[in-house]
């Protein structure tokens, strides 16, 4: 008889787990709380449009290759991958932007152009990213933070100070050009912590970014998540939707299934990809590992204020993804990580599919996402996003010369609120726990419980991090440490 596995949430992570553990003979059922998969990467779809709900950018295609090669498949098994050119354009002010194209060499023409003498600092750059890319993601990550001795390898011994220097000084140290700083610091944004808490290794970020470039599956983000869906069912894997998780059953300290809408639904082993602290709400005080305190210390990615926003026209200087550093990122900064408020003149990032994807918009009409980072725990009321979409949207006319309020036809938005109601976010933080130099790798909670036998948990608060790809990374890794965890047990 099969080992049964009770997975909690649909998320990239959670897909991950399940597919490897169908593969490895386990009999797999996943429970959904939203009416469709994807966790946080769900889809909007509505009067013609379609929006990626959560995430917008697709780097580092080789952890999606090794994810689908690990069951002798290939993305373009599932979906079609186009390289974006431009990558992305970024703005400082009205009609002055810097556009980074498609390969380094052109990436390399761009710098040297905006600062003489910058392109041999930003080959140099790139190469030491490109080392730490080859440690870290082919090697590093794919561990499961059970111990301090996974970091310590004759080629991180090598790099030992680039733990204990931060990106901020690495790229000011080289760049003077405060624009090219802008630009270098950008990639780690992604990590969910500011540069000047980022350790130097992740400079990996920016050979993701320069070395490997951004892409768009046709049809966007939620591809992948039906791609990974596809998968699972061929593997056998049994998914429920509007199945909210209620509690883990514990018994005589062991995980032995869960309950769902007063429904109990027994299994050998339970892997939730759910946000971590609220799983563990599930469990009776003692068996959760962290405390409320643990909790409210950590350093966590921020939140964000997204529109989904419908034009009824096609829009001008603009690209598929486009950044908006016009104002003082410092501030914002501090308004997110130091002193939590909202901020009151905000960078924000904007997408348009529709400059690549036909399928987002009409014809003649253009898609728009525009993403304003926050701290996690913000009051979040109409009245203040209505503000800061006044607040954006007039900054948006201005700095690519065009008039576009009376042109917006579908204007949706999701903030904190809809975070915690819908993924049960801690404080609707959109990206997890940051990672710091003291949140990473084994400092960071456990894949396996330390107090319920038979409990896992995966996802951006866990190991390795925040982001899609750490996100399948940390699929495999919760996979693999049940599959060691039952090899024992039997």
């Amino acid at each position: 008889m099969k080992t049964t596995v009770n997975i909690i949430g649909s998320g990239f992570s959670s897909l991950a787990a399940s597919c490897y553990l169908a593969q490895a003979g386990f009999d797999v059922t996943m429970f959904e709380k939203n009416k469709t998969i994807g966790g946080r990467a769900r889809q909007l779809v509505k009067d013609g449009f379609t929006f990626d709900i959560g995430p917008t950018w697709y780097w580092m295609p080789d952890v999606f290759e090794r994810f689908f090669s690990d069951f002798n498949k290939k993305p373009s098994d599932y979906y079609i991958l186009e390289k974006l050119n431009p990558a992305y354009s970024v703005y400082f002010g009205k009609d002055d932007f810097i556009t980074i194209e498609d390969t380094l060499e052109k990436i390399i023409l761009a710098f040297e152009k905006e600062e003489p003498g910058s392109s041999k600092k930003l080959n140099k750059f790139i190469k030491i990213a490109k080392s730490n890319y080859d440690i870290a993601i082919k090697d590093l990550v794919y561990n499961p933070g059970v111990s301090p001795l996974e970091l310590i390898t004759p080629t991180t011994i090598k790099k030992i100070n680039q733990f204990f220097s931060t990106i901020k000084k690495d790229v000011r140290k080289e760049f003077k050009n405060e624009r090219l700083v802008k630009i270098l610091e950008f990639p780690v944004l992604f990590l969910g912590a500011k540069p000047s808490d980022t350790p130097s290794f992740y400079s990996f970020m920016n050979y993701a970014d320069f070395g490997l470039g951004t892409f768009h599956p046709k049809k966007g983000m939620y591809q992948v998540i039906l791609a990974m869906e596809r998968l699972a069912l061929e593997l056998g894997v049994t998914i429920k939707t509007e199945k909210p998780v209620d509690e883990i059953i514990v018994e005589s300290g062991k995980a032995t299934g869960i309950i769902s809408k007063g429904k109990t639904y027994k299994s050998d082993i339970v892997v939730s990809g759910a946000d971590y602290h609220h799983t563990e709400t599930l469990l009776e005080k003692p068996y959760r590992q962290y405390s409320e305190n643990y909790w409210t210390k950590k350093t966590f990615a921020p939140s964000s204020l997204l529109f989904y926003v419908g034009f009824d026209k096609k829009l001008i200087n603009v690209n598929h993804h486009t950044l908006f550093f016009d104002v003082d990122f410092d501030v914002h900064a501090e308004a997110i990580y130091d002193t939590p408020k909202w901020p009151e003149n905000p960078l924000f990032y904007a997408s348009f599919p529709s400059k690549t994807d036909v399928n987002s918009a009409p014809k003649g009409k253009e898609a728009g996402i525009f993403l304003i980072p926050l701290a996690p725990g913000l009051d979040d009321t109409p009245e203040l996003r209505a503000t800061y979409f006044e607040k954006i949207i007039t900054r948006f006319e201005n700095l690519t010369s065009q008039s576009v309020k009376n042109n917006i036809i579908l204007e949706e938005s999701f903030c904190i609120n809809d975070f915690i109601k819908d993924y049960n976010s801690y404080k609707g933080n959109a990206y997890g726990m940051a990672n710091t130099l003291m949140q990473t790798a084994f400092l960071r909670p456990k894949l396996k419980s330390k107090l319920v036998d038979s409990l896992f948990f995966t996802g951006q608060l866990t190991v390795p991090g925040p982001g899609v790809p750490p996100s399948l990374i940390s699929g495999k890794l919760a996979a693999n440490l049940v599959i060691k965890h039952h090899s024992i047990l039997v």
